[in-house]
């Protein structure tokens, strides 16, 4: 009699990945680009952080590959959120805001990496596996600056610089910075009047600025030098 013939391995599942991005031309070429690898797939895709949350409910990727600049509420408050309600779902951030400013930032909210759009395929594709296997994706030049503040040995950032700034508060910056007006700020971050100009008092302090002016200056500045979207 035979020995009976010992059984296949199982193959390994497909690690599930959403997209959260606003552009389409986007989304459709990290659709593209993962769709090649054996070990990723594409389970959803989302353009705004809302429909992001309600296609995490439904669809349960392992992984969130997600931009910053969102329409209405800002990729920073949508991983503070997630972090509370899936916590389960490890989140990349995939940007073309500069690291150095919001790194920190997107691990502080919850996030597990982050990576700048200009950055190729292949280093995406290792940032992915890397935070699927739980480890912290961020690049060389900010690995160390990171490990130091973690550890508690970064102070505060000195005032005047848009580092000193909290998240809501950059946030608020930069929609001041791509002119629009107090009520469309309030309106696209969900918030009231009084709250963005409280916001936009403090901003002022934070920054050491002293009239609306110069706060609207400094912000179309800041918005043109940084390509922020």
């Amino acid at each position: 009699m035979k020995a009976p013939l010992p059984p296949k391995p199982a193959r390994k599942a497909k690690a599930r990945i959403l997209i959260l991005d606003d552009h389409p031309i986007m989304r459709e070429g990290l659709a593209q680009l993962l769709s090649r690898e054996p070990d990723l797939q594409v389970c959803a895709e989302a353009h705004d952080a809302r429909e992001a949350l309600e296609k995490i409910a439904r669809s349960t990727p392992d992984l969130l590959l997600a931009d910053l600049s969102l329409p209405g509420r800002g990729g920073l408050e949508l991983i503070k959120d997630l972090h509370i309600q899936f916590p389960e779902v490890k989140v990349l951030v995939l940007s073309m805001h500069d690291e150095s400013l919001y790194a920190e930032r997107v691990l502080r909210a919850g996030g597990r990496g982050y990576i700048m759009k200009q950055e190729g395929g292949r280093k995406l594709l290792e940032a992915i596996r890397k935070v699927l296997a739980g480890q912290i994706s961020v690049s060389e030049r900010m690995s160390g600056r990171i490990l130091e503040i973690f550890a508690g040995g970064k102070t505060a950032s000195a005032g005047g610089t848009v580092e000193c700034l909290t998240d809501r508060e950059l946030e608020v910056f930069k929609l001041i910075g791509k002119g629009l007006a107090t009520q469309e700020i309030a309106s696209q971050l969900n918030v009231s009047v009084k709250t963005v100009e409280v916001h936009r008092v403090n901003i002022k302090s934070r920054l050491q600025l002293t009239t609306l002016p110069e706060l609207v200056h400094k912000a179309v500045l800041w918005v043109e030098s940084s390509g922020s979207e």
